[in-house]
């Protein structure tokens, strides 16, 4: 089995009525100070909301999030859950990117093949 480098992380739940998200966050900067690429994927229309800029709430989401870019964690926010929920481009955190399905598709086969981790919180 090849080596772990590389974490992809899915987020699908609602921000504030899971404990999934502050998971996704903690494993997120766990896997990258243990100096793994890190990847998380917002996708479903509860899971893109994590990426909206400016939410207000405990815990403090937009911060942590920051954190995570500053230590070089990727997000990845699906094209196709954003746009039905209506959440634009420009409502997204900086370095939050809007990738479409497909990209998200091609992502799950990569790291598969790679032998690479893949969680789904």
């Amino acid at each position: 089995m090849p080596k772990v480098t590389k974490v992809l992380l899915l987020l699908k739940n609602m921000v504030y009525e899971s404990t999934s998200p502050q998971e996704t966050l903690r494993f997120a900067i766990y896997y990258s100070k243990k100096g793994l690429e890190v990847i998380v994927v917002l996708w479903g229309p509860m899971g893109v909301l994590l990426g909206k800029k400016n939410k207000h709430g405990s815990p403090d989401y937009d911060k942590k999030m920051q954190t995570c870019i500053d230590l070089g964690v990727k997000f990845k926010c699906c094209e196709l859950a954003a746009s039905m929920i209506g959440l634009e481009e420009e409502e997204l955190i900086t370095g939050v990117e809007i990738v479409h399905s497909h990209e998200v598709a091609e992502m799950f086969l990569k790291f598969r093949e790679e032998g690479q981790l893949i969680i789904n919180l």
